[in-house]
């Protein structure tokens, strides 16, 4: 049988005063008008406490909160993190003692010892993966090679051993490096690898034994630090899987062993978000406390320029 419908009757809806409602936007939050002239401070004030722009301004407050409380801060980078330039401002936070400690997967320490030696890095893998010539750079595999050797005859961690290297090599542009940086200011650089992932791996001189053994050590030492996370903050900048694995390994092992992990931040940020990034790092290690937050920056600045 056909069914027939009329428009449904509408005078019994219930409502209420706007008034009595409440609202998770108001006036207050808006953004504010930049003025030309202005500073960076001044145009970041004029930021909306709405969403991402609420969300930077409580990142900044519990860094800045850690690092007043001396707890610690923990920089997990992507390599992309050497190759877009910002190893100056790492090795600057670094040295004013606001970065307790790195970590970075395998390709950092490809771009940061290529830096460090060459002051340059990052070839066209379009243009060479076709002739197999892709990752065939000599010198970068036997320096790395050196210092993976090293890490196991002191049986140090594979980033110390890097960082130290790169010192006692006195290479032309170390002061550039992260993990010379790292070596030099007592400030642990893990570097946590996954064979078959970076150009050394395909290279003759290449151990993988040592090397598993050595990323080991700075696992071991990268989970020592997460023990002490404890109103700390750890940010995730620009590692899509390998990190947010490993730190996730990391805080149920200290959590296991008996540390207390309840009250801490994280951070990922990156330029697009990713599965293991925003579960593994911002909800659940955050679960039972803390907070987490994802920063997807896309340029999000790019209308603020000095002089406008």
């Amino acid at each position: 049988m056909k069914k027939t419908f009329k428009p449904i009757d509408l005078s019994r809806v219930k409502t209420y005063s706007l008034s009595e409602r409440k609202s998770r936007v108001a006036t207050s939050d808006f953004a504010k008008t930049w003025q030309k002239g202005c500073n960076f401070k001044e145009f970041f004030n004029c930021l909306p406490d709405v969403l991402a722009g609420a969300h930077i301004k409580a990142v900044i407050t519990s860094m800045a909160t850690a690092y007043n409380n001396k707890k610690t801060i923990v920089l997990a980078m992507g390599a992309h993190v050497i190759k877009v330039g910002l190893n100056p401002v790492i090795i600057d936070l670094m040295e004013r003692g606001i970065i307790t400690a790195v970590a970075m997967n395998g390709a950092g320490i490809i771009h940061d010892l290529e830096i460090a030696m060459a002051g340059q890095t990052s070839e066209d893998v379009a243009a060479s993966i076709g002739n197999g010539s892709f990752g065939m750079a000599h010198e970068t595999n036997s320096f790395i090679s050196d210092a993976i050797h090293l890490a196991g005859q002191n049986s140090a961690g594979l980033g110390e051993s890097v960082g130290r290297n790169i010192i006692e090599k006195n290479l032309p542009f170390m002061d550039q490096s992260i993990f010379a940086a790292g070596a030099r200011l007592g400030i642990p650089v893990t570097v946590h690898v996954a064979i078959g992932t970076d150009t050394i791996h395909i290279h003759p001189e290449f151990d993988p034994e040592l090397t598993g053994a050595a990323t080991y050590r700075d696992f071991r030492t990268f989970a020592s630090v997460i023990a002490t996370l404890e109103g700390g903050v750890y940010l995730n900048v620009g590692s899509a899987v390998i990190l947010p694995e490993v730190f996730l390994k990391a805080v149920t092992l200290v959590r296991n062993l008996g540390n207390v992990l309840d009250n801490f931040t994280t951070v990922n940020m990156d330029f697009i978000k990713h599965y293991r990034p925003v579960t593994n790092v911002v909800n659940r290690p955050t679960a039972r406390g803390g907070q987490g937050f994802n920063l997807t920056m896309k340029l999000c600045f790019r209308y603020w320029r000095p002089g406008l």
